[in-house]
C-alpha cells in the first residue's frame, strides 16, 4: 500500500512511485513492465522512476476499461468486501484498514484463479484425518480468516 490523500497531483504521485522503487529494493529487477492509464497525474517525471530501473511503462489503449482488467477487479473487491462496509473516520484510519485489507487479500483470500489459494501462500497438503479448524476475525470480524490447526 503506497500512499492515502485527498487530493493527488503529479508530484505527489511521482514521489509516490519514488516510494515504490525504494521498497522494492532489488527486487525491482524482477519487473519487466509497468501499465498505467493515461491520467494527466502521471507525468514525464513519473514514467523516468521506472525507466531508469529497466522498466518499460506502457499506457493503456484509450477507452479500453477492460485492459487493465486486473486491477479494476481488485478495485471492485476491495469496494464490495471492504469499503462498502466500513464507516471510514480519518486518514489513518483509511490507511490501517487498506493495510489489513491487503495482507487478508494475499495471505488468506481464497482466489478463484488460483484454485483457492492466495498469492502468497500456497494450500496445504490434503489431509484425511479430522482436523480441527480456527477461525480470525480481521477488522471487527468484517473479514475471517481460518486455518487448520495441526
Amino acid at each position: 500500500m503506497l500512499g492515502v490523500t485527498a487530493n493527488p497531483t503529479a508530484g505527489w504521485v511521482t514521489q509516490q512511485a519514488r516510494n515504490l522503487m525504494l521498497d522494492l529494493g532489488n527486487r525491482a529487477s524482477d519487473f519487466r513492465f509497468l501499465i498505467r492509464d493515461r491520467d494527466s497525474k502521471f507525468t514525464t517525471p513519473f514514467d523516468q522512476v521506472f525507466t531508469t530501473d529497466g522498466i518499460r511503462v506502457m499506457l493503456t489503449a484509450p477507452q479500453a476499461p477492460r485492459m487493465n482488467a486486473i486491477m479494476e477487479r481488485w478495485v471492485g473487491s476491495i469496494r464490495r468486501e471492504l469499503l462498502d462496509r466500513i464507516l471510514i473516520m480519518n486518514e489513518r484510519h483509511l490507511r490501517k484498514t487498506l493495510t489489513e485489507y491487503e495482507a487478508h487479500f494475499n495471505m488468506h483470500r481464497p482466489h478463484r484463479t488460483l484454485n483457492q489459494a492466495s498469492p502468497l501462500r500456497a494450500l496445504p497438503d490434503p489431509v484425511d484425518a479430522d482436523i480441527k479448524v480456527t477461525r480470525r476475525d480481521r477488522l471487527g470480524g468484517l473479514l475471517p480468516e481460518y486455518a487448520q490447526v495441526a
